[in-house]
């Protein structure tokens, strides 16, 4: 009986250290397991560039009219320098009238000899894509669209982007500029960059710009206001309000869809604390499932907070160690972190994984209490995936003192010189 109870409990016991080693086990297959149905994805911190998952996101495919974030961005600077105006009005050439009447693109249709405000055609670019309103705002700014296209593969450049191929400021095939392409392109060509690219793309524009939220976040704007062309412009965007695939959070940012690119989406999220940025490059099933880019969005948002969490690892005011003191009564001194260590990591993570190095310096006696006391580094790469733009994750952060560090006198230091000589002796 004695023998049977304890076979038993040894059974027992098995069973529950399986089970709880199991329950990591699955998570993590879970998650190696997931895969974004499009021909190439990223999700990356807007912050930190941090890429919490990617797929085929160094190949350069067709981006159709998420090219527009490049155009805008520029637009938003030429505003901020002084260059443009938001209620500067714009007239439209006969080329882009005549592009803006062909409804198998997406567009505002102009009329001839009217007008159109700065404010109006950037609105009408960001939220219905509309391909000759964001072409007016190029050419208004750098004199022609070709002009521009210089401007846009520039700011690529300074980006650190080398792999994309820019012949258009709408993102449209050349196949639709009714003859006008940039010079050496060939007649079925349209703007190429890869996942990665316009994740970069898209944080910067989001970082130096962030009032474009303010713009993208709206399901209808209006288009045009108290002329005869004044329209209501519905957002391409399904993730907005009163949209079929609506998610609290999404606040942008543009949609894309040309035959080669097939359905694209760069969007952003918020849960009011944190910001990611997702693209999707030709959603799989697109032509049986309409939604299909936004869906496979909702899953990359859920997949980063289901496997993530931005976490405070030490506070401002926590001790991290101590420093060494050149005259002081004692020869080391505690140090206090000046500022508070967040970052993004695993679901369950202990801070332990990401431990304080002091970098160690050695103080002056006479310090006030509160005074700086050197740095501490701390190493947050703990992604495989690293991060969008290349940059260092070890971090420094500056140290404080948590009392004053006050002088020894000059016996004490005596006494002290006299001790050490003779530990070096023996």
């Amino acid at each position: 009986m004695n023998c049977l109870m304890k076979h038993l409990k040894t059974m027992i016991a098995v069973f529950v250290i399986s089970a709880t080693s199991l329950v990591p086990f699955i998570s993590f297959a879970e998650e190696d397991n997931f895969n974004v149905e499009a021909k190439a994805a990223i999700v990356i911190d807007a912050d930190t560039g941090k890429i919490f998952y990617e797929k085929n996101s160094d190949q350069p495919l067709p981006i159709a009219s998420m090219t527009k974030l490049i155009t805008l961005y520029i637009a938003m600077e030429a505003i901020e320098n002084g260059k443009l105006n938001w209620d500067d009005q714009i007239e439209i050439s006969d080329h882009l009238l005549k592009i803006s009447h062909n409804m198998e693109l997406s567009n505002i249709a102009f009329t001839k000899g009217q007008t159109y405000s700065v404010r109006d055609l950037f609105n009408a670019s960001a939220i219905v894509s509309a391909n000759a309103a964001v072409t007016a705002l190029a050419e208004k700014i750098a004199g022609t669209e070709k002009d521009f296209v210089d401007l846009m593969r520039k700011k690529m450049a300074i980006w650190g982007i080398t792999d994309s191929y820019l012949i258009s400021t709408s993102g449209i095939n050349n196949d639709s500029a009714e003859g006008r392409i940039y010079p050496g392109s060939k007649a079925d060509e349209e703007n190429l960059a890869s996942a990665k690219d316009m994740a970069i793309v898209a944080r910067h524009l989001i970082n130096d710009f962030p009032e474009i939220l303010d713009i993208t976040k709206e399901p209808q704007v209006v288009f045009a206001k108290d002329t005869d062309d004044e329209t209501i412009m519905e957002s391409t965007n399904w993730m907005l309000p009163e949209k079929p695939n609506y998610r609290p959070g999404v606040d942008g940012l543009k949609t894309g869809t040309t035959d080669l690119a097939g359905e694209c989406f760069a969007g952003t999220f918020t849960d009011g604390n944190t910001r990611i940025i997702t693209i999707i490059m030709n959603s799989d099933n697109s032509e049986e499932q309409e939604d299909a880019r936004f869906i496979e969005t909702d899953k990359l948002i859920d997949y980063v907070y289901n496997n993530w969490e931005f976490k405070v690892l030490y506070k401002k005011g926590d001790v991290a160690g101590s420093q060494h003191v050149k005259g002081g009564i004692d020869r080391l001194t505690p140090v206090l972190l000046d500022e508070e260590i967040s970052s993004w990591v695993r679901i369950g993570t202990d801070k332990s994984t990401y431990p304080i190095e002091i970098n160690k310096t050695e103080l002056s006696a006479g310090l006030d209490k509160g005074k700086f006391a050197g740095t501490a580094r701390v190493d947050l790469n703990d992604n495989e995936l690293g991060s969008v733009e290349s940059q260092n994750n070890e971090k420094n952060f500056k140290l404080i003192t948590k009392e004053p560090v006050e002088k020894a006198p000059w016996y004490t230091l005596v006494g002290r010189s006299i001790s050490d000589f003779f530990k070096k002796l023996i």
